[in-house]
């Protein structure tokens, strides 16, 4: 008899905290587990083989073992729920145990489900936010997953959050799970680096435990060729290309060596020039920059063109045409817009009634693949918005195709973004079949469990392999699946789709090159520790932690070694700014002057940057705007052992004494304010100067100049203004780093040596009668600006907001029980000064 006919029923997982006959036991999952348990790991796997199986396995053996809390943290809402249905349904832990974690919930909420909580699954800026403001603490949790490992980089959560747990937790463990940590070394080493990772295990769907699970996947190009109408505008644009390149190499500059010039070969000339600008100030940099505005616009439009058709292009030549004509339009829009050839490009754009070939074979592939299996579910990725809706409009009009658009939370102009509840609504509508076809951009990506979808369409190649990774793994998860790539010959498109490709060969050799030197690593340290399971849980990590950091190449430890504190001269490159403002008194200081003040500025900061054991525990505070904790600098703070409070600031970001607070203000935030009457940045520096003896502006930035096509004397004449009018001292910094470490020495000097307590104080202005009305009720009981003018619109006055009872309070959107409650105790306890 065949046995083969009656095939056994798969074993399942058998574990005191997973529900039986919930979880398939495969091999290959336990042994990824199993390795993942010796220490702080990152898993490679394609997607649809399980790395949430994983995931609960580490979980499980986890809590048994060292009991506390585990975590769970997901970049999205969407996969934070989806993930959180999934650990109720198969962990044997009573479901009130078991929490989904978003900025939906209000923080004094998320303070006390964290306490009740033993599996919080949660998206990791809700847990930086939680600890950067102490409303939680790691000590207890005993794992952490970061899903979607890959992000673990430069400034995203996860790197803040990692650092953190090992600071703090008794037993740290972590597993990072990913199907693409990226193809260069040097990034696979950042994300194993910032995870603290002791071990990688890399599965491919090539292996043979993992082959007998992976379902066949179907990958083909289909090529196009681009209709000599089309082909007519891209010569036009490149014409436009060809001249303003010529311009670039006249004036002593270079860009780009391949057939095509690239974004990244634009942006690595404009980075270039960007440092000509800091220690020069020749009129060619600047001419040269507002060609490589030029040409960056053009390029796009030549991408929009090749790979994605005229309706597109149309709507981008008529959005720079729209900006060109508007009174902010800086010249190099206008020359841009005014060119001979640009002009021929927008009028046949308009004049042409052509498709992009891709459009009807997209009709074709889809139309096909649904009447060969009507209960197929496709997938359509596109890099843009616009085509995802041109596209969506193009298959709606063929019988059996049922479409529908998933974009982003973003709104952009007058294309609004889908709320994560309508999202959630459209994800579960495709699943039950009554959308079958998805047109996404990239928000469908990453980790959606669509188990379903028969197949996925590129509309075009990316030459991220991260993306294109995700993308594919969207089909083939539970039966065969297919991917089709479309490409346009002899464009973008091709140069996109080899480089991806190539990508991903590389991805996958570096990654089996760091799992084996990894594993000889271990090897010979087990050799030297015979019993490894005996040290404490917490040394392991940082003894691997020293030896990544020995990994790391000699110039990223250079860039490092370049911080602000070790530097001798806080204004060693100042050179690229205007000689005013430092002393916020406008005053002009002798060449003999100048020698004295910066000698003193040499001796303080190396005071400051070579500080005794005794002065680093010195406890330094400082209060920041509760808006600021999404930047990067709070962050820092935290890791310079800064004491942070937060609160609702109204005057300045950060607040160091009872006399100084600071503005903090990016490059393209200050050049913006300049233009846009809506940001005014003079009458936020007007009350810090008001309410504060030493106002200070920080602009962080390297680009100051470069940012927006302005005119530099208009920012020269803004520093001035800026520096003399308001008496507002100006310092600069490169990047969020440099800011805090700013921060931390004007706290030292502030609190340390001149004794100075900390008292944030002050209103801004309010100039007209609405802002005093809102002035007035969001002065009580800590009402934000939001609840106030929410309060003011509902009742008409401020009259009728005083004189409202509780429950007619509570009717008010953002206004709860308790702070209905508060406002009337406010407004009726008597008064005991």
């Amino acid at each position: 008899m065949n046995e083969s006919l009656f095939p056994e029923k798969p074993a399942c997982m058998k574990h005191p905290l997973i529900k039986p006959d919930t979880v398939e036991q495969r091999l290959y999952q336990l042994n990824l587990a199993g390795k993942a348990l010796e220490g702080s790991s990152l898993v490679v796997l394609p997607t649809g083989l399980g790395k949430t199986i994983i995931a609960l396995f580490v979980i499980a053996s986890r809590l048994q073992r060292f009991g506390g809390k585990a975590l769970i943290l997901s970049p999205t809402k969407p996969l934070v729920d989806q993930h959180a249905a999934f650990f109720k349904k198969v962990m044997a832990l009573p479901e009130e145990e078991i929490l989904a974690f978003t900025g939906s919930i209000a923080p004094a909420e998320r303070e006390k489900l964290w306490e009740q909580g033993k599996l919080i699954v949660s998206t990791p800026q809700v847990i930086e936010n939680d600890l950067l403001t102490k409303r939680i603490s790691l000590e207890d949790v005993s794992h952490i997953t970061f899903d979607e490992a890959h992000r673990a980089v430069g400034n995203y959560a996860y790197t803040f959050i990692a650092e953190k747990y090992f600071e703090s937790a008794k037993n740290p463990h972590i597993l990072g799970i990913t199907a693409s940590p990226g193809s260069s070394d040097e990034k696979i080493a950042e994300v194993c680096q910032a995870l603290h990772v002791e071990n990688v295990a890399v599965k491919t769907e090539k292996d043979r435990d993992v082959r007998p699970y992976v379902q066949e996947k179907e990958i083909e190009w289909l090529q196009v060729q681009l209709p000599a109408e089309m082909a007519e505008i891209r010569g036009y644009l490149e014409k436009i290309l060809d001249d303003r390149l010529r311009i670039i190499r006249d004036l002593g500059f270079s860009a780009g060596g391949g057939k095509y010039i690239s974004k990244k070969d634009l942006l690595l000339l404009q980075k270039q020039l960007q440092g000509e600008i800091r220690v020069g100030g020749d009129p060619a940099i600047f001419s040269a920059m507002s060609v490589v505005a030029e040409m960056m616009k053009v390029n796009h439009a030549v991408e929009m063109v090749e790979t994605q058709g005229l309706e597109t292009l149309r709507k981008y030549l008529e959005k720079l045409d729209a900006e060109a004509s508007s009174k902010n339009a800086s010249k190099a829009a206008k020359r841009l817009m005014d060119d001979l050839y640009m002009r021929k490009a927008l009028y046949r754009v308009k004049e042409c009634d052509i498709e992009h070939p891709k459009l009807e074979l997209a009709r074709k592939i889809v139309s096909e693949q649904l009447k060969e299996n009507p209960d197929s579910r496709v997938i359509v990725f596109t890099n843009y918005r616009d085509t995802a809706e041109i596209v969506a409009n193009a298959l709606s009009g063929v019988s059996g195709i049922i479409p529908i658009r998933f974009v982003g939370q973003g709104s952009r102009n007058k294309d609004k973004g889908l709320t994560q509840k309508q999202q959630a609504e459209i994800l579960d509508k495709f699943r039950a079949g009554e959308y079958n076809v998805l047109v996404a951009t990239s928000v469908a990506e990453e980790g959606l469990d669509i188990p379903a979808t028969d197949m996925v369409l590129f509309y075009e190649p990316i030459p991220s392999e991260i993306r294109s990774i995700q993308r594919k793994g969207r089909t083939g998860r539970q039966q065969k699946g297919r991917v089709i790539v479309l490409v346009t010959k002899g464009t973008r498109d091709e140069a996109y789709y080899w480089s991806s490709k190539n990508k991903e060969k590389r991805m996958l050799n570096s990654m089996h090159g760091l799992e084996s030197a990894l594993t000889l690593k271990a090897s010979k340290k087990s050799a030297a520790l015979s019993d490894f399971e005996n040290l404490p849980c917490t040394s392991a990590p940082q003894l691997k932690k020293e030896e990544m950091e020995m990994e790391i190449e000699k110039e990223e430890e250079d860039e490092e070694g370049d911080s602000f504190e070790n530097r001798t001269d806080l204004y060693s490159e100042k050179s690229s700014y205007p000689e005013i403002g430092v002393n916020g008194d406008g005053k002009k200081s002798g060449n003999e002057q100048a020698d004295i003040n910066a000698k003193e500025r040499q001796k303080t900061l190396v005071d400051f940057g070579t500080a005794s054991e005794e002065n680093a525990s010195e406890s330094l505070r400082i209060v920041i705007d509760h808006r600021e904790t999404k930047s990067g600098v709070a962050k820092t703070l935290d890791r310079l052992g800064m004491e942070l409070s937060f609160a609702a600031l109204e005057v300045g970001d950060y607040v160091v004494s009872d006399r100084l607070a600071v503005e903090r203000k990016r490059t393209d935030d200050f050049t913006s304010s300049l233009i846009d009457g809506k940001r005014n940045l003079f009458a936020q520096l007007s009350d810090l100067a008001r309410v504060y003896e030493k106002p200070v502006l920080i602009i962080e930035g390297e680009d100051l100049f470069t940012s927006r096509q302005i005119n530099p004397n208009a920012i020269y004449g803004s520093l001035v203004s800026i520096a003399i009018d308001f008496g507002v001292s100006i310092l600069y910094s490169r990047d969020e780093e440099e800011t805090a470490s700013i921060l931390k020495v004007l706290a030292k000097r502030e609190q340390t040596e001149n004794k100075r307590e900390i008292n944030p104080h002050g209103k801004k202005s309010a100039s007209t009668l609405v802002e005093q009305q809102e002035y007035l009720i969001s002065s009580i009981s800590n009402i934000g600006p939001k609840a106030a003018r929410n309060l003011l619109l509902h009742f008409g006055s401020v009259k009728a907001v005083l004189q409202a009872d509780t429950e007619e309070l509570k009717k008010v959107k953002l206004i709860g029980p308790k702070t209905a409650a508060r406002i009337r105790e406010v407004l009726e306890s008597p008064y005991k000064g």
